[in-house]
């Protein structure tokens, strides 16, 4: 558990050509792109990595060219969860983890494992999926080196320190509000991400030491931006998990919200906040404005 939570709001991604004049200041070079959204933001989501492998030589530039209590989260290829939907995963996520991921470093922030609309709940499958997830680089480096050929680049296998690794896990199937995928969860300490949209569930279960959330526009998925009321309430939420007290009812999602049963007091948890409304330009400026309410 964390003795002093740390709350991180940010954006799903940084490369949007709308952006361009709008967020991003006329002029500046597509290059300073991360570095300047870096600048505003706390923590960014990594897109790119959901579409495809990088290279260690991408992953050190992006840690360069951010501060340095700057933190990434990343998001694991669709390949693992789209594709093969987690068949003989072990190989895939080798490649995931040597393809440089480690190279963040202590930029390394949670992982996304994000599943497809399409994807039901099957308790055997994700138990195992669940179990071959690396709890620190270091169980990282060493599953890295189950790598196969498929790397674009020289595979990097090597942890400078050895770290806990964070995963959560982001559903879209009804099968999933089911109290066994919950229990699966807190039992291997995965986050279930809270993610706010208007067509999938919006469960709030606590299962890990640390909260992450997806606002994806909950009036026209991707798209709509977030009212002063809105905001006001998704702050309250930050704010009770951060400081380890239960949700207000009146801030409770469509679901379920429970307290772990083993916690007979809420404890703080880290909480990580990305804005995935891109496509009207709303999502930098939701993310300022939350963070300008949270107090932590």
């Amino acid at each position: 558990m964390v003795a002093h939570a740390d709350v991180r709001i940010g954006i799903s991604g940084w490369t949007y050509a709308p952006w361009r004049g709008a967020f991003f200041p006329e002029g500046l070079p597509q290059r300073r792109a991360l570095e300047y959204a870096s600048g505003v933001f706390r923590s960014i989501e990594i897109n790119g990595t959901f579409y495809g492998l990088q290279t260690p030589d991408v992953y050190a530039r992006w840690a360069d060219e951010t501060p340095d209590d700057f933190v990434f989260a990343v998001k694991a290829p669709r390949y693992i969860t789209h594709i093969r939907r987690l068949k003989d995963p072990k190989v895939p996520v080798a490649n995931f983890l040597a393809s440089g991921l480690l190279r963040l470093a202590d930029k390394l922030g949670p992982i996304l494992w994000q599943f497809p609309p399409s994807f039901r709940f099957d308790a055997a499958l994700m138990e195992e999926f669940l179990a071959l997830l690396p709890r620190d680089t270091g169980q990282a480096a060493h599953l890295a080196h189950s790598h196969d050929g498929n790397l674009r680049a020289r595979a990097w296998m090597r942890a400078e320190t050895n770290r806990r690794l964070r995963h959560a896990v982001e559903i879209r199937h009804e099968s999933f509000r089911d109290p066994a995928f919950i229990d699966l969860l807190r039992r291997h300490k995965v986050a279930l991400v809270c993610a706010d949209t208007v067509e999938w569930p919006l469960l709030m279960d606590l299962t890990a030491d640390f909260v992450y959330c997806r606002l994806h526009g909950n009036a026209e998925l991707y798209r709509s931006g977030y009212a002063d009321t809105e905001l006001d309430r998704w702050a309250r939420r930050i704010g009770a998990w951060a400081d380890g007290r239960p949700l207000d009812p009146a801030d409770v999602g469509r679901d379920s919200y429970v307290i772990p049963p083993t916690d007979k007091h809420p404890a703080p948890r880290d909480v990580f906040v990305y804005f995935d409304n891109t496509d009207k330009l709303r999502a930098p400026d939701d993310a300022r404005a939350l963070a300008g309410r949270v107090d932590h």
